[in-house]
Order: C-alpha cells, then sequence, then structure tokens
C-alpha cells in the first residue's frame, strides 16, 4: 500500500531542487493564538491528538496530508489560507491572477506543489500546478488521500497514475483524469524530466 509522504521538506544536499520550506508550526501556533484557543481546544476541534498538534507547532514533526486536512476543517479554513497569512489588502470581488512561476511553493519529496491563486479564501476548488519528483510507486509510504474530487492535467511530460480500484494508466501531455479525491491516488513521472501537471481539487 502506498502513501503520501509526510509534508517534508528537502535536504541540504539538493538545495537547487526545493524551495525555501514554510515554516507550517509557526504558522497553526498563530492561527491558534488569533483564535485565543488552547491546544486541548484545537485537538477537540481537528481530532488531532494534543501532543501531535504540540510538536507540530514546534516543528518536531512534519504532518501528513490527512493531518493538514483535519486542521483546516477544524480551524474553520482552507488550504491557501493555512499556508498564507490573510492580508489586509485581499481583494473581496473574488479574483485573483497568479503570474507564472509565482504561486506559493509547497515541496514534498516527492512533488513540488506550486499553489495558486492562493489570496481568495474559502474557494469552492483548489488549483495547484505540481512537478513529479517520484519516479516509483513504492517512493509512497502509503495511499494520497483526502475529501473532495480531483482534476488531474499532464502539463508536460508523462505519468503513470495509481488508484486503488483500478489498474495504473500513463497519461501524456494534454491527458486528463477526474476521480474521487477520498479513493487512493498517487502519480509518478515515467518520462526524461520531471512531468509537470495541473490539480485542482473541488470540495
Amino acid at each position: 500500500m502506498v502513501s503520501r509522504p509526510s509534508l517534508e521538506t528537502a535536504s541540504a544536499s539538493e538545495p537547487e531542487r526545493f524551495v525555501e520550506p514554510l515554516e507550517l508550526g509557526k504558522r497553526v501556533r498563530s492561527i491558534r493564538q488569533a483564535k485565543g484557543w488552547t491546544l486541548e481546544e484545537v485537538s477537540q476541534r481537528t481530532g488531532i491528538a494534543r501532543s501531535t498538534l504540540s510538536k507540530i507547532e514546534n516543528e518536531q514533526v512534519s504532518p501528513s496530508f490527512a493531518i493538514v486536512q483535519k486542521l483546516i476543517s477544524g480551524l474553520g479554513m482552507d488550504l491557501p489560507q493555512l499556508f498564507v497569512e490573510a492580508s489586509e489588502n485581499s481583494v473581496a470581488a473574488r479574483r485573483d491572477v497568479t503570474r507564472r512561476g509565482q504561486g506559493e511553493p509547497h515541496p514534498t519529496s516527492t512533488y513540488e506543489h506550486e499553489l495558486l491563486n492562493f489570496s481568495i479564501s474559502r474557494k469552492k476548488m483548489v488549483p495547484f500546478k505540481t512537478r513529479v519528483r517520484a519516479r516509483r510507486f513504492d517512493e509512497f509510504k502509503e495511499w494520497v488521500r483526502h475529501d473532495g474530487e480531483e482534476f488531474l492535467l499532464v502539463l508536460r511530460g508523462k505519468v503513470c497514475f495509481y488508484s486503488e480500484f483500478y489498474e495504473p494508466v500513463e497519461l501524456a501531455q494534454g491527458d486528463s483524469v477526474y476521480y474521487d479525491a477520498t479513493m487512493g491516488h498517487a502519480v509518478v513521472s515515467v518520462s526524461a524530466d520531471d512531468a509537470d501537471i495541473l490539480w485542482v481539487v473541488a470540495r
């Protein structure tokens, strides 16, 4: 069985391949304190053990994608809000432009995500571009799974899309797949270079 790796950052041995990591623990603590909640209250709201929350805030552990989903649900936010502090100048007219290469970076050991249009909160869908670094299915510790439905479009290169109840399928540039994101899934590059894909998660 495969899984999404924790939201870990790159090792110092290959800095050219990764961007500066986000200090997620500090962001979680800042949000909790701004709301005036104790760790116990956040634990009750998210279903995450108090001890685990404490380790996350102190950067002692990297939360899995499933834990991040519980955090954004329990804290009453969406994914971009967890990664990006709200701006006093945020536009309420529901428009946001992201120029090429100017999304919010979020690297892991298998994917390098770039969150798009992150200044709009409470969106019904979350778009992000991803460079797929994984080359083998066994690079994942367990299935990737989360709430909602998901759309994937291959922008460059070729990938193999694995899903829990279907045979693996290869997708080339221009190919797409739409699927239930609660079903286990994972993506690896099968082209010479890392593949680029567009992902859109719908709530």
